[in-house]
Parts: C-alpha cells; sequence; structure tokens
C-alpha cells in the first residue's frame, strides 16, 4: 500500500500573473502624477485642519471651561504643596534654624494665650475682632 498524495485536479502550469510591468516612461509619470495630487489631497486637508485649529481650541475651552478650571486648580494646589514642603525641608536642614523657629511658634503660642484667652474680657475682644474679620469677608456690613 503506497501512501502517495493523489490530486484529483489535473496537472496545469502555474498561472502568469495579471498585471505585467510596465517599464515605459508613460507609466512612471502616470505613478509620479498620482502621488502629487495624493500629497497634494494630504496638504490641503492638514492645511485647512491647521487653518481651522484656533476655531476648535477656542470651541474646546468654551464647551469644558469649567472642567479645564477645575484640573487647573487642582494642579495648582497640588504644586503649592510640593513647594511648601520643598521649602519647609530645606529650612529644616539648616542647622538650627528649625528649632529656633519652634521656639518662636512656642513664645507666641504663650503670648497669645496670655493675651487673649486668660480673661473673659479679653476672650470677648477677641470673638468680636474674629466676627469683624469674618464680616468683611463674607461681605456683610453692621
Amino acid at each position: 500500500m503506497s501512501t502517495e498524495f493523489q490530486s484529483d485536479a489535473p496537472l496545469t502550469e502555474p498561472e502568469k500573473p495579471m498585471v505585467e510591468a510596465d517599464t515605459s516612461e508613460s507609466a512612471a509619470t502616470a505613478l509620479g502624477d498620482e502621488a502629487t495630487r495624493q500629497v497634494a489631497q494630504i496638504w490641503e486637508k492638514v492645511s485647512g485642519l491647521l487653518g481651522d485649529l484656533p476655531d476648535y481650541i477656542s470651541d474646546f475651552f468654551k464647551r469644558y471651561r469649567r472642567p479645564i478650571v477645575t484640573v487647573g486648580l487642582i494642579f495648582a494646589a497640588v504644586l503649592a504643596v510640593k513647594i511648601v514642603l520643598a521649602l519647609l525641608d530645606a529650612v529644616n536642614d539648616v542647622p538650627l534654624l528649625g528649632p529656633a523657629l519652634q521656639l518662636i511658634g512656642l513664645f507666641y503660642t504663650g503670648w497669645f494665650l496670655y493675651r487673649y484667652l486668660l480673661k473673659a474680657s479679653n476672650r470677648q475682644e477677641l470673638l468680636s475682632d474674629i466676627t469683624s474679620i469674618r464680616d468683611q469677608v463674607l461681605g456683610k456690613n453692621n
């Protein structure tokens, strides 16, 4: 028993390509003209898009003004916090400056407690100062 592959289709010659290469100059110029036309079409589309780009950008900002401002404010807040933390770290690295500032803070806290919170009359003065500042910020006139 032989295990050769047998095909029912008759053997034919390999098919020739349908398109034959034309080496004439007219075919080369036709291809060059076609490429030039395609480049011109692409350039028209790109230049039209770039010409309308300011309109697209202004429409985008008009449509999404609030989200853009919100993202910008969040980014600015994060950046400000990072800058403040970097400055505090730099100040803390200077010898004796960090402890000196802590000592100044303790003295100021002690003075504030003595000045405003020790007596009832001083507490009323502090409360009236806080109320006037709050009214100025909120725009209330007394």
